[in-house]
């Protein structure tokens, strides 16, 4: 065959956008071959891992597309809630963990949020263990956590709150897999002198599904609050989230918040896109 003519265009290769050119790099990524010095098992392994990894970057951007477009429907009142929350289990049936966040939690500003808090479980449950066998936050195996904290608050312009916080988490069993969780907690808060307390309740429903080998938790969960300073239900947040575990010790955690605020005169509406990170540590005696 000759080469084209100054007539014919040169034929050009398909535009790749970024995502595809990643997709792409990861297929390529070099594997043993059969006979070299690595073992079967660990070229087993990267082909493992290299499927992982392309499956997490496909629903990534996935979960990243989902999560702009609910937020971009409400453009003008969009916030970004990091949070970083590291646990540490002491032995069977005692965890404490450290939490650093920014939050809007029941139509506040945005807030910087640090603090400890303790958690006590009971024995776990066989049937919730199958459920969230593949979720690294173990209290999900336990039918009832109990929970005990400390949060330290600051926000631009204000006074630096002082919150107390204690906890009831049950965790129920469904069919279809589906791991139901009822979060009941109590926020005491002294802020300027002044104290006042809310009462929120989390109910929150998710599910496992494998892509390959790939593990991921999709949840939804809704959570209203009851604000003493108000005399009322005055706010209700919603989520839309994912879980991704890395490994044994990381999982993220990103999600949509919708936040109805009422306790004001004037109702506000505030939507949000979170992304947590959580560590797993345990010095547990096995």
């Amino acid at each position: 065959m000759g080469l084209p003519g100054a007539h014919e265009p040169f034929p050009c290769p398909p535009r790749q956008t970024t995502w595809q050119h990643l997709d792409t790099h990861l297929s390529e990524l070099p594997v043993a071959s059969e006979g070299g010095p690595i073992e079967t098992g660990k070229r087993l392994g990267q082909e493992t891992m290299r499927e992982q990894l392309k499956s997490i970057f496909r629903f990534l951007l996935l979960t990243l597309s989902l999560l702009i477009a609910c937020a971009s429907v409400h453009a003008q009142s969009v916030e970004f809630l990091p949070e970083i929350d590291t646990y540490l289990k002491l032995n069977s049936s005692v965890r404490v963990y450290f939490q650093a966040k920014d939050d809007r939690e029941g139509g506040d500003p945005v807030q910087a949020t640090l603090g400890p808090s303790i958690q006590f479980y009971l024995k776990p449950l066989l049937r919730l263990k199958r459920i969230a066998a593949f979720d690294l936050n173990d209290e999900k195996h336990r039918p009832l956590v109990l929970e005990a904290g400390y949060r330290y608050i600051t926000a631009p312009n204000a006074d630096p709150e002082n919150r107390f916080l204690t906890a009831v988490t049950l965790h129920f069993p469904m069919k279809g897999a589906v791991l139901v969780t009822d979060r009941n907690r109590v926020d005491l808060d002294w802020k300027g002198g002044q104290f006042t307390w809310r009462y929120r309740n989390k109910l929150t429903l998710e599910r496992t599904f494998a892509i390959h080998s790939y593990h991921l938790i999709p949840y939804i969960a809704a959570e209203p609050f009851y604000e003493s300073q108000y005399s009322k239900w005055s706010t209700t947040s919603l989520y839309a989230g994912c879980l991704l575990p890395v490994g044994k010790h990381v999982q993220f955690n990103p999600y949509y918040e919708h936040d109805n605020n009422t306790g004001k005169k004037r109702n506000e509406q505030v939507n949000s896109i979170g992304l947590g990170l959580d560590l797993f540590f345990s010095i547990e005696k096995k």
